[in-house]
């Protein structure tokens, strides 16, 4: 006869049960709450005014978002409801049920103080000997905004629609004056028309000023660069007494182009190019990650497409953090970060740029793999002698750390983890919720270092 193991649902414990029982001891919201139960939360605790009804302690709520990002459930609605279903949400939620609401006003009422909690975990990284800056790769990854490309709206057909309903707004008035003679037809309400008419033409005003307010800064940028070309060409010219070969640089046009367009939805998102191709509503996300550990030891969110401008920023966001971290000693990118002025800042803050002029090939020939290293240039030019340093055994070695270290961080964010858009709209806020997904993913990190 077939034995089975009996299940009875109707069974009564005969103690009650304990929520600390149900999860393994290695399980990843156990040491959530952990992390989250040794942070100081002063700043956020003060927040709270103590009147009206009692409130979730922000500790339960800050480990319930951070678990959600770590395990891909973003919706505060989703954690609402797995505090009811899941064994691990409703151990971290201590067997309480914070609603949807309180969720949301929590994530967005306290990502400015994100970026001191982000940085006592890795301070929690080094008590627990995980972490000690020394190489840092640099990288940045497209993430979808929370907008759609199909709500853009271009310069020129704003400036079409705009003088649309001005006619139209002029066609309604007179309607309006000739009206004893010409009865307006049933239905018709002409000051309601008119006024949703100016709406949408202060709509379109304020959507304008956007892009010609882009426009203004794209071409101050492009102005700035391109006073710098001729200045250099100028000098090469009285150096050498030749003139410079190569085709001139074209001055940049100012003002709107017919194509510049804002975002009706997130106007703050920019339309990029995405890795899998094509174009999409977007931020670019920076990280940077330690080599030897995969923690992420400093992000910022920005607007541009490219990586050109994004060393600097990087650069002060690492000196920022406490002293007791130690101080990055490498910095490697990819080709998209590569620029003389970022070789410089490297340089002038005590750093061992490793930027890749271009893209290399994948697999070099066997032999010249294992080729021995040419002479070190004669030259004072860093970018010069940085371009040696990669070509050598080391710089190759230390390169390719890139490639084993944030791509796949990106990876696993987005594919493991799922966070491929973002749920917030706004710069501002936008780069608050990476570094939530910052946080997730260095306790999810931590967790599996801590027991390697």
């Amino acid at each position: 006869m077939s034995r089975f193991i009996p299940a009875d649902r109707r069974a009564p414990y005969l103690l009650a049960p304990s929520l600390s029982d149900w999860l393994p001891d290695d399980h990843l919201a156990r040491f959530v709450v952990e992390v989250v139960d040794q942070l100081d939360l002063t700043d956020l605790i003060r927040s709270y005014a103590g009147r009206g009804s009692a409130a979730h302690h922000p500790r339960i709520l800050l480990a319930l978002l951070i678990y959600g990002y770590a395990t891909g459930v973003f919706s505060s609605r989703k954690i609402e409801r797995a505090t009811h279903d899941s064994v691990a949400f409703r151990y971290i939620a201590a067997n309480t049920h914070p609603d949807h609401d309180t969720l949301a006003s929590f994530r967005r009422r306290f990502l400015p103080q994100l970026q001191a909690l982000f940085v006592q975990v890795l301070l929690l990284a080094r008590e627990m000997k995980l972490l000690k800056l020394g190489r840092i790769a640099l990288d940045g990854t497209k993430v979808k905004a929370n907008a759609s490309k199909h709500k853009a709206l271009s310069y020129a057909h704003a400036q079409k629609i705009e003088e649309q309903l001005r006619e139209e707004v002029r066609a309604l008035t007179a309607r309006a004056e000739a009206s004893d003679r010409d009865p307006i037809p049933d239905g018709m309400d002409i000051p309601a028309e008119i006024a949703r008419r100016e709406d949408r033409l202060a709509a379109l005003s304020a959507a304008k000023a956007a892009i010609e307010a882009r426009a203004q800064e794209r071409y101050s940028q492009e102005q700035e660069a391109y006073d710098a070309k001729m200045a250099e060409r100028q000098t090469r010219e009285k150096t050498t007494g030749k003139k410079p070969k190569g085709k001139k640089p074209t001055p940049p046009t100012p003002g709107p182009g017919a194509k510049d367009q804002v975002n009706l939805t997130d106007d703050q998102s920019r339309i990029m190019p995405t890795s899998g191709g094509g174009f999409d509503q977007c931020y670019n996300a920076q990280a940077a990650v330690d080599t030897q550990t995969m923690l992420i030891v400093a992000q910022h969110v920005v607007q541009a497409p490219n990586d050109k401008r994004q060393v600097v920023p990087t650069l002060e966001r690492l000196a920022a953090l406490p002293d007791e971290l130690g101080q990055p000693n490498v910095l490697i990118g990819d080709s998209g970060f590569c620029s003389a002025a970022n070789v410089k800042a490297c340089i002038d803050r005590g750093i061992d740029p490793l930027l890749a002029i271009q893209r290399d090939a994948h697999h070099l020939p066997l032999f010249e793999r294992f080729a021995p290293d040419a002479p070190p240039p004669d030259t004072d030019d860093p970018v010069v002698l940085m371009a040696h340093q990669l070509k050598t055994q080391r710089g190759r070695d230390l390169y390719a750390l890139r490639k084993q270290t944030v791509e796949p961080v990106f990876g696993i964010i987005k594919q493991v983890m799922g966070f491929r858009q973002f749920s917030l709209r706004g710069l501002a806020k936008v780069s608050g919720e990476w570094i939530l997904v910052a946080l997730a993913w260095n306790l999810k990190r931590m967790n599996v270092l801590r027991m390697a």
